[in-house]
């Protein structure tokens, strides 16, 4: 018998649903709605940016801690908001995109055995990164809109009752991905001080902070009382400039927090591209300057209501989004009996692909019939998967 050769803690790992759902997606010619990156081009500006700085030769190795200038114009940014006033030097990190931040800090705060919640459903990088440090995960379920309640919400009591003497982190998406859900500063303030009564650390994943929709207002966690010492803020800047594949990210805490992670993250990558760390300190400086922030959230949800049209004629009912860029569609009146039957169906025989969202759920019980599909997609793709849609509801 040969001896298996990966370890037992990523044995239970495979491909990602979004590998998955992708490939399936290019192998049917379908309209990818699934996967969560634009399919169209970033800022020429701060294209630009980066084209600069590797003609200046910024192309050696930058820093671990990150390049002073992107430090800098992040702190800036923070007090742009009005969140805090930030030590660039000691209070922010770069990291390759916010899965490395996510990962090394999970590595730098728990030890085997720590206990650490989630919200689920959750983005599927989480629960590998607290396995792999040899974390034990608690689940604490988010709910669909109810006749009593309008957006995703969990119960309190099954939050409190999820916390015990072993619990290390909890890690809180917010915009969350895939529900769309903003948390309230109310629910903001029962996590708070749960964590406080059982000391707590929370990882903060705000990827989509500037991209919250008319309604709903974006609150980072490190700002309530007592919670800027406990709190590790993770972001990127990926979503908010489309720039993706640039994998530039960052980390915002408390000193004794930050110095935690660049303890792993030296070991993980050591440093981030150093001209694409240039330009990324170009978006956030002009950003602040020339009404960026206020374009891309018009632009957003001009696709966020095509895209809910798109659905709800094609006799998909959605549930509301206020934050991130993605719709999670009620799949029940189709008449399957699960998501993952459905997003593969809807992919090869209608052409549209969507991704299941029990991939984000760990307990596979009681589950919500919904889809997930993303419109940080160009007009003409939204378009284009309307056609195939509504042709599918015309023969269906």
């Amino acid at each position: 018998m040969t001896t298996p050769r990966s370890a037992e803690r990523v044995r239970q790992f495979g491909t990602t649903i979004f590998a998955e759902m992708s490939a399936l997606a290019v192998q049917c010619g379908a309209v990818n709605l699934g996967q969560g990156f634009p399919d169209f081009a970033g800022p020429e500006w701060v294209k630009q940016a980066a084209i600069d700085a590797i003609c200046a030769d910024a192309n050696q190795y930058a820093p671990y801690i990150g390049v002073p200038r992107l430090r800098e114009a992040i702190a800036a940014t923070w007090q742009a908001q009005g969140w805090r006033t930030v030590d660039p030097q000691t209070e922010v990190t770069i990291t390759s995109g916010a899965t490395e931040a996510l990962f090394g800090a999970v590595q730098a705060l728990i030890n085997p055995g720590d206990e650490v919640i989630l919200f689920e459903p959750f983005y599927d990088a989480y629960l590998p990164d607290v396995t792999m440090a040899g974390g034990i995960p608690r689940f604490v379920r988010l709910h669909p809109p109810t006749d009593g309640q309008q957006n995703w919400w969990f119960d309190p009591a099954e939050l409190q009752a999820a916390f015990s003497s072993r619990t290390r982190l909890l890690m809180l998406n917010t915009p969350h991905n895939p529900t769309g859900k903003v948390f309230r500063r109310h629910e903001l303030e029962q996590i708070a001080d749960l964590c406080q009564t059982y000391d707590v650390i929370v990882i903060a994943d705000e990827v989509y902070d500037q991209l919250v929709f008319a309604g709903a207002e974006h609150i980072p966690i490190a700002t309530l009382p007592g919670m800027w010492e406990r709190t590790l803020t993770i972001n990127s800047l990926g979503k908010t400039f489309s720039l993706t594949g640039w994998k530039i990210g960052y980390a915002v805490g408390a000193a004794p927090l930050i110095a935690a992670l660049r303890a792993a993250h030296q070991w993980i990558t050591f440093a981030t591209a150093t001209p694409l760390q240039y330009a990324a300190a170009v978006a956030l400086e002009g950003a602040l300057q020339n009404g960026y922030y206020d374009r891309f959230r018009a632009e957003y949800t001009a696709r966020y209501r095509l895209l809910e049209e798109i659905l709800i004629s094609a006799g998909l009912p959605v549930l509301p989004t206020e934050g991130s860029y993605f719709l999670m569609a009620d799949i029940s009146p189709t008449g399957f009996r699960d998501d993952v039957t459905f997003c593969r169906y809807l992919t090869t025989e209608v052409g549209v692909a969507a991704i299941p969202p029990s991939a984000f759920y760990a307990r596979q019980t009681d589950l919500p019939l919904l889809a997930r599909f993303c419109f940080a997609k160009r007009e003409e793709t939204l378009r284009a998967a309307q056609q195939r849609l509504l042709a599918w509801r015309q023969r269906s």
